[in-house]
């Protein structure tokens, strides 16, 4: 059973899908929350669905300034107010009628699977975490997928510093395209043009709320964003990192060397091959193959438990 909820974080209202699997409670359930510029249409459904059939309860949500969340600053990705809006969808996880308060957990993508990673290392109450491709190191991941040799990542850093002159001028904050067409002609946060295509068509179809751009000093925080800091404070949590093999959008060897730095004796690496970063948004089949890779951790640290 899926039902819309809305509840505060910092005083903003933020909306969401509760899923509510059938049987008997209490159920255990994740909070889940998407990567850059995502709507909680966007691939969430798929791995719901999946959690669903294995007992487990879900809240797929809208970041503040995002979709259908409230927030005056829209398309601004603030990667620790994320955090704080995934910390308080598990403080109304907790009040819920039929969730099992002491069996919560985070499952996050791309970005948001970086922030699945911090999540248990500085809150207690979560007890399972899914990581999928995750962002893990914001500058080191810009300098590669610029291309530090083809100036790409130079022009960017000079667009960022601009774009703080004129906020501090008091002129209004630029915008910049999560993706474009030909990332060699015009400047953009993540320069792929398979993301181009498929969110564009997401956008078209399934995720009308999705819009492709955020706030200039979006890219300036991730930029200073990491999780290396908070890998090795992960001792109990099962942390369970799902990736593709040789991604090159979220880079592999980032994602490797991070799982290696994990402290946790219940973790996991579940290597996909033959899909890219965009393929597994974009191809069905393995959205539900790593769909059901995250169930049956899920199932046997969470709902088992």
């Amino acid at each position: 059973m899926e039902k819309n909820v809305e509840f505060k974080s910092k005083g903003v209202t933020l909306r969401g899908v509760l899923n509510i699997p059938d049987g008997a409670g209490p159920h255990p359930l994740l909070v889940m929350a998407g990567g850059w510029c995502y709507v909680k249409e966007i691939v969430m459904p798929t791995y719901a669905a999946e959690l669903a059939a294995i007992g487990c309860a879900t809240l797929r949500f809208d970041y503040r300034g995002f979709g259908e969340s409230d927030g005056d600053r829209r398309q601004h990705i603030d990667p620790w107010a994320q955090i704080e809006d995934y910390r308080n969808a598990l403080s109304y996880a907790a009040t819920l009628d039929g969730i099992d308060s002491e069996r919560l957990g985070v499952w996050g993508i791309s970005y948001s699977g970086g922030h699945a990673l911090i999540l248990p290392a500085i809150d207690a109450r979560i007890r399972c975490a899914v990581s999928i491709i995750p962002v893990i190191d914001g500058y080191e991941s810009m300098r590669l997928v610029h291309g530090y040799g083809k100036g790409r990542f130079a022009k960017l850093e000079k667009a960022l510093a601009e774009d703080r002159e004129r906020r501090a001028r008091g002129e209004a904050e630029q915008l910049i395209p999560h993706n474009v067409p030909d990332p060699d002609q015009a400047l953009c946060t993540w320069p792929f043009t398979t993301s181009y295509k498929f969110f564009s068509s997401a956008a078209e179809t399934f995720a009308p709320n999705y819009q492709g751009r955020s706030t200039m000093e979006s890219t300036e925080l991730l930029m200073q964003y990491s999780v290396n800091d908070y890998l090795r404070r992960n001792l109990n949590t099962p942390i369970q990192m799902l990736v593709v093999e040789g991604d090159e959008h979220t880079p592999w060897d980032l994602q490797v060397d991070a799982f290696n730095k994990i402290g946790s004796v219940r973790k996991e690496l579940s290597v996909m091959q033959k899909v890219t970063h965009i393929g597994l948004y974009s191809q069905k089949d393995f959205q539900i193959e790593a769909a059901k890779r995250n169930a049956r951790f899920v199932s046997e640290h969470l709902v088992k438990r």
